[in-house]
């Protein structure tokens, strides 16, 4: 190629450091998060609302009417019962009696005193009412009982230190009874194998028998030789 399709004084050379264009790049796969969608949504975005296609639920209400399949009957209409007057034949009931109204004579008026006309106050002199006289019920001032202001457990005071005066104990002192101190004998010897490692223990016991056959078996004498029959077509003795 000669020299004049080169413009300039450039000429293809090694690059001198690396060049981005001369190598393969991941391109157009690495991940973005989605625009669309509710799950992985862009947070620079705005997010429309999502709705879900599902099945109708139940109802939480049954209705409780009966409906059209109630009977009605066929006497009846919009303005009552449709028929002929029907009475029964019963016995009388005890609130339809005659009620005993009194008459004008059984009434006295001249009785009524000071109901009816006007008269000064009159007042007498009784004894108290039984009511006044009850129980009380209501606890009296000695009823209740007020915290006391000495001892540890004053309520809202800082109790000073209390002690107490006990009697000398005879424990370890020269009074004590050393007569009922446990001896040496008192005590059980431990077994060493308890803080010890213990060795293999093995029992001596009786020889155990063989187990043998109960059943009777014959002797030599049972046997008669005299009576056994050879033959040349038996293959042993009988």
């Amino acid at each position: 190629m000669g020299s004049e399709v080169w413009v300039g004084t450039w000429r293809p050379h090694r690059p001198r450091g690396p060049i981005a264009a001369l190598y393969r790049g991941p391109g157009p796969k690495y991940k973005l998060p989605p625009n669309t969608g509710y799950i992985l949504h862009d947070p620079s975005r705005p997010r429309a609302p999502a709705f879900t296609f599902g099945s109708r639920l139940p109802l939480q209400h049954t209705s409780c009417g009966p409906g059209p399949s109630y009977l009605v009957p066929a006497r009846m209409t919009v303005r009552g019962t449709d028929g002929a007057p029907a009475f029964s034949i019963y016995g009388r009931l005890s609130h339809t009696e005659p009620f005993l109204t009194p008459g004008p004579g059984r009434y006295f008026p001249e009785r009524a005193g000071n109901a009816t006309y006007p008269s000064a106050p009159r007042h007498t002199i009784a004894s108290r009412n039984w009511g006044i006289l009850s129980k009380q019920q209501t606890p009296g001032p000695g009823s209740y009982t007020v915290p006391s202001l000495l001892g540890p457990r004053v309520i809202g005071k800082v109790s000073a230190p209390t002690y107490s005066i006990y009697g000398r104990s005879a424990v370890g002192s020269c009074f004590e009874d050393l007569s009922k101190t446990p001896g040496p004998c008192a005590y059980h010897v431990v077994n060493p194998g308890v803080y010890k490692t213990r060795a293999p223990q093995f029992t001596m016991l009786a020889r155990t028998s063989v187990p043998q056959d109960s059943a009777q078996k014959p002797g030599p004498a049972t046997y008669s030789v005299d009576e056994v029959v050879w033959s040349s077509g038996s293959r042993g003795r009988g």
